[in-house]
């Protein structure tokens, strides 16, 4: 975490903290990283794109998301890590299903 110094308006410094109360529980850090993610969206940057993957042991059957090959028990399958970004395969939003890519998919998807 890193502190930074800056003046705002009293326009802005109270537009700051209504929509801190509003949306974020009073919490000024949150208000000011959602403002600047949207602000990034609008300037090009398209959604969430996958980074990478982390490595994620199976507990029970399941499938690849990408290839829909089924996977037992015990084998590793891999999931996506998703950060904000620019590209043409961008999501509009993360997904809320379990997504699981296997080795061969997680290798040939390209990330940002």
């Amino acid at each position: 975490m890193k502190r930074l110094n800056f003046t705002l308006d009293e326009d802005a410094v109270d537009l700051l903290n209504s929509l801190a109360d509003r949306y974020y529980e009073g919490n000024k850090s949150r208000t000011v990283r959602a403002a600047l993610e949207s602000l990034a969206s609008h300037a090009g940057h398209d959604g969430w794109v996958i980074t990478g993957y982390s490595p994620t042991r199976l507990d029970a059957e399941a499938a690849c998301h990408s290839c829909g090959t089924e996977y037992q028990q015990g084998d590793v399958l891999f999931r996506p890590v998703f950060e904000r970004g620019a590209s043409p395969n961008a999501l509009q939003q993360i997904p809320s299903e379990t997504w699981l890519d296997c080795p061969s998919c997680a290798e040939e998807r390209p990330t940002a």
